[in-house]
């Protein structure tokens, strides 16, 4: 047996790191870069797992006006929650850019209709679909990705007898 090999803890090896240009922990890791736009510096948020930073932005110079300040513990919390706040704008408008809805008034009664598109590289389309008040789906089709849903749009597809519209 080898003295010089100690064994590690449990959790010692996922330990999050602490340094004054990388700090990793919360499933993020921060890194201070050189600021390629000039002579400063920036901090780039990644999320575990993600290649592409969520996050990039300027860093402070430290007191020698030429090094970053180090990360500590509440720019680093700083930092995640303003990129947590990137990512879920983010979410929020890819999410409204994909799912449309109008309600439209059909024989006294309210009709909720909404287009879901399915983003594919190859083959995108979108689902038109029909709910009536009890939420019951009355109708369902697929239509091209770039079908503009609006009051008049879905009024016509319902007086059409939910045929695709074209």
């Amino acid at each position: 047996m080898n003295d010089d090999v100690t064994d590690l803890e449990p959790g010692e090896d996922d330990a999050p790191v602490q340094e004054a240009r990388l700090w990793q922990g919360n499933g993020w890791t921060a890194r201070v870069i050189k600021n390629e736009d000039d002579e400063g510096w920036a901090v780039a948020m990644y999320k575990d797992g993600e290649p592409e930073p969520a996050l990039v932005g300027p860093w402070t110079m430290g007191r020698d006006k030429k090094n970053p300040k180090p990360l500590d513990v509440n720019a680093f919390n700083t930092l995640i929650k303003t990129a947590s706040e990137v990512i879920r704008r983010h979410e929020q408008h890819l999410h409204a850019m994909l799912h449309k809805s109008t309600v439209v008034w059909w024989e006294g009664s309210e009709l909720k209709i909404t287009l879901d598109i399915k983003p594919d590289d190859d083959d995108p389309y979108a689902l038109l679909t029909a709910v009536d008040e009890m939420g019951e789906q009355l109708a369902q089709v697929r239509v091209a990705a770039n079908f503009k849903l609006t009051p008049s749009s879905a009024q016509s597809w319902i007086e059409n007898g939910y045929k695709a519209p074209r």
